[in-house]
């Protein structure tokens, strides 16, 4: 699984012009499934995503977590993480996972950020979103399952 962390001041998703999901201070999840990933993926990045110690501190070092910070979270599926733009310019997406295992894998995820005691909001699936933040430092992080050990 691959996942691009956002520390956000807010987030929200709207589908039709609609807020489905909407959080405070915290993390813009964009997650995405491959074809190789499974529940041992989901777990791994799930633990990676909630331990991430990227809030600052009283002296102003990013070491307080979401938990720390009483922080949020909002998870937004997105296959396009596994966009393949080698070649040409039209990305391939034959290594993203088929939608209906996908669904699973970010429901997944979502269940073990909230079974770690955080507050989820997620978009919806296969709906045409759209994602506003504000990316808080910034600060920006990609994380793959594959490459966490």
């Amino acid at each position: 699984m691959r996942a691009v962390v956002q520390r956000v001041s807010y987030a929200r998703v709207k589908v039709d012009g609609e807020v489905v999901g909407e959080i405070g201070l915290g993390f813009a999840v964009l997650l995405g499934a491959g074809r190789e990933d499974d529940e041992a993926d989901v777990d791994a990045l799930a633990r990676k995503v909630c331990g991430l110690r990227v809030f600052e501190d009283p002296a102003g070092l990013m070491n307080l977590s979401l938990a720390d910070v009483d922080g949020e979270m909002l998870v937004v599926s997105q296959f396009t993480l596994f966009g393949d733009c080698r070649k040409g310019r039209r990305p391939s997406f034959i290594q993203a996972l088929e939608p209906k295992r996908a669904a699973a894998l970010v429901e997944r995820f979502v269940a073990r950020s909230r079974e770690a005691g955080h507050q989820v909001a997620t978009g919806r699936f296969q709906a045409m979103m759209d994602v506003e933040l504000c990316n808080n430092g910034p600060v920006t992080l990609l994380l793959d399952s594959k490459k966490l050990f």
